[in-house]
């Protein structure tokens, strides 16, 4: 019995605190039912509230006119939409009002410009909105612009699986002329390989040969080739024209300013093209800002079981070993442009040369480029600003990192070169221009050659040193190419492994000849108006040490000589650099050369080298030679004729020695050196002693001790003297 009392204490103890945690527990519940009875108070007293309740519950045939309430609520909603942006709930309200026409047509359009979503678009609203469009009675001119609302805010929707899903009642409308335009560019932004079907391709067809070759239905007949390329026999230019317009929309700037507003990554609208073409504004370089990496398919299309195929969105891929190992399961992000940002994104392009990718991705581009380059009446990006500044680098690096340039980029340029001046972000437009593919001979004159000339005569000394600079890496670049895409067995190369490019060799080669034919023109005249500048000398030695071997690094049989304004400026030059990069390139002309010839004769492939490419070599080899050697300069056949009563009157004694390795200018101050250190007490020079035999051998061997080989390798393989076995350089 004594025990009783110890064994039920506990037990109260338990009562008691199971007491305490009901009371808590009940006044918790209480107070979180208090705060939702008050937030369902502030929001019946919220005016937007009662508005979008308003639109949500309005019934059919309410007349609009003489309506206060419409008009009150109305302005409510655009200004909450101009200022914070709509919520989802709002957005699918407000467009199921509009596309409804429960009070008509006339609210229609004012609905759809003020849907300015905050955060994302509901997929079941957009669904909903495009299956009313099937009714018929909804004007021609609000069906525009509802389409152009849902390109301008693609990125936005939540998902694509319902829009795709529909994909063949969107397709029904391609047959209206007015919708047809937007139709395209939304099925472009939807289409998937299961999209690509035989009577699709045919009423396409049917289409363009009713409507004419438009460049909206063969940018999507494109997109079917390279999905199904057994589908689409059409043959469709390698180049086309972008086909879908990139004027403003009416929301983009409403768009941006709500989302820099709320502190949100401003949405890209690079895919958001529409028709309205509106006054030019100031810009805020709004393409400039790379998106976000971020998925296309919302989480519950990730995690759904009855999916077949699990896909894995880029941004959830932080490793290059999750990249192969999710490679065929990969999702690319809602906006291209967000690959750009990315390293993996970049690897996974280059890994599966995704051409659907690439399409989208060459849009995106192309239409940051021309909005902000070209389109802006206002100067937009003309002010050096930032944004541009590394928007430039970053397709730069990207470019770089992918070894090939884009097709979007490409025409971009064509176009801004004639309206650049040189000077607006002038090394990152050079950049860009040396990684554009081959150009047909044809056209390189007119799309590349008239606008560089233009700007070369006018611009400054480091501006022409700068394409100078381009015009070489752009000519390495499109050697590099060859040599790689070249096939061994035919003469057919593709220049690009992710376009349709394909050209032949003698169309290679005539291109690659207009553009060498170019630069020796431009510098000829370049060192002409710049006084034979060393800075500029240097640049063009450059140039011309990559044209000097085509043959042997390149594999392609074209040897193309310097011009004499080149040859003979650095031939005189005052700097010993330039006379011994001179002796370097003719060194490798004369090998390039002779491979040619005895490869020409062991093996049955037909290339030839004109024998005017051999003469013109000879002359040069034969001048240097002479000058620098033999001290017979200004000789009739030299290719420099003076006057011999001009030289007289120079009152130059043995002008023809003035040239030679110990008088030319370029050389003179080693020869001084030299004779000091063969006569260190001598108080008279004289630079003709040098030329004796055993002298003019050591000369010779000090001047190549100070690290000119092109100059050493040029006299070994010109001039058959070789030292004797006493001839050792004094020291």
């Amino acid at each position: 019995m004594a025990a009783t009392p110890s064994l039920s204490g506990p037990s109260d103890l338990d009562q008691s605190s199971q007491s305490d945690q009901s009371a808590s527990s009940r006044s918790n519940n209480r107070s979180l039912r208090v705060a939702e009875k008050e937030r369902k108070k502030n929001e019946a007293e919220d005016p937007f509230v009662l508005a979008l309740k308003y639109f949500s519950d309005v019934e059919a045939g309410t007349p609009v006119q003489g309506n206060d309430d419409v008009e009150r609520n109305m302005v409510l909603v655009e200004k909450v939409a101009y200022s914070k942006g709509l919520t989802p709930e709002a957005v699918s309200i407000m467009l199921e009002f509009s596309m409804s026409l429960c009070m008509g047509t006339t609210l229609c359009a004012r609905v759809l410009k003020c849907l300015i979503p905050a955060t994302v678009v509901p997929q079941e609203a957009v669904v909903r909105a495009v299956v009313w469009l099937g009714v018929r009675k909804i004007p021609v001119g609000t069906q525009i612009l509802f389409i152009k609302w849902v390109l301008t805010v693609f990125d936005m929707i939540d998902a694509k699986d319902q829009l795709r899903a529909v994909y063949g009642f969107i397709f029904n409308f391609v047959t209206d002329e007015n919708l047809c335009p937007y139709i395209c560019h939304l099925l472009y932004l939807l289409t998937r390989k299961e999209s690509v079907r035989v009577f699709r391709v045919r009423k396409l067809l049917e289409l363009q040969s009713r409507l004419g070759r438009q460049p909206f239905l063969l940018s999507l007949l494109s997109l079917y080739k390279v999905f199904c390329p057994e589908l689409v026999t059409l043959s469709i230019p390698s180049r086309v024209k972008s086909g879908f317009r990139n004027h403003n929309s009416p929301w983009k700037s409403a768009l941006i300013a709500v989302q820099k507003r709320n502190g949100a990554q401003v949405a890209s609208s690079i895919s958001l093209a529409s028709a309205i073409k509106t006054k030019p504004r100031k810009r805020k370089h709004c393409h400039l800002v790379l998106p976000v990496l971020s998925s296309v398919v919302s989480k519950r299309a990730q995690t759904e079981p009855s999916s077949s195929r699990k896909v894995v969105p880029l941004v959830q891929v932080h490793s290059f070993a999750q990249l192969l190992e999710n490679m065929h399961r990969i999702e690319l992000p809602a906006q291209m442009g967000s690959l750009l940002g990315s390293s993996l994104a970049l690897q996974y392009l280059d890994c599966v040369q995704d051409e659907s990718a690439l399409l989208r991705l060459n849009f995106w581009l192309g239409y940051a480029l021309h909005e902000e380059f070209l389109f802006c009446g206002d100067g937009g990006a003309s002010q050096d600003s930032e944004d541009a500044l590394q928007f430039l680098n970053t397709l730069l690096s990207t470019q770089h990192f992918l070894q090939e340039g884009f097709s979007c980029s490409e025409a971009f340029l064509f176009k801004f070169l004639n309206v650049w001046d040189g000077s607006l972000l002038r090394p990152q437009i050079l950049g860009l221009l040396s990684n554009i593919p081959v150009v047909p001979s044809s056209q390189i004159g007119q799309l590349l050659f008239e606008p560089l000339m233009q700007l070369y005569f006018t611009s400054s000394l480091f501006f022409k040193c700068g394409l100078m600079e381009c015009l070489n890496n752009m000519l390495l670049k499109w050697l590099t190419w060859h040599s790689v895409y070249a096939l061994e067995d035919d003469l057919d190369i593709s220049l690009n492994s992710h376009t349709s490019i394909n050209m032949t060799l003698s169309g290679f080669k005539d291109s690659v000849m207009e553009l060498v034919d170019f630069v020796g023109r431009l510098a000829s005249l370049g060192l002409r108006l710049e006084g034979c500048h060393s800075l500029l000398l240097s640049f063009i030695l450059d140039f011309y040490e990559t044209v000097c071997d085509t043959f042997l690094k390149y594999g392609l049989p074209l040897v193309v000589m310097p011009p004499p304004g080149v040859f003979y400026p650095a031939l005189l030059a005052t700097d010993p650099v330039s006379v011994d990069r001179l002796a370097y390139i003719m060194y490798r002309y004369k090998v390039n050369l002779t491979s040619a010839k005895s490869q020409k004769q062991l093996t049955e492939q037909a290339f030839h080298i004109s024998r005017q490419t051999f003469r013109e070599f000879n002359h040069y080899a034969a001048v240097m030679v002479n000058c620098l050697w033999n001290s017979k300069m200004f000789q009739p056949d030299m290719g420099i004729q003076l006057g011999e009563e001009l030289l007289l009157k120079s009152n130059v004694p043995q002008y023809g020695t003035s040239f030679d390795l110990i008088h030319h200018p370029a050389f003179m101050s080693y020869a001084v050196d030299f004779h000091q250190r063969c006569w260190p007490g001598r108080k008279d020079m004289d630079l003709n002693s040098l030329k004796c035999s055993k002298l003019w051998s050591w000369y010779q061997e000090y001047l190549f001790s100070q690290g000119y080989d092109g100059l050493k390798q040029f006299v070994q393989s010109n001039i058959c003297r070789q030292l004797t076995a006493g001839d050792s350089l004094p020291t």
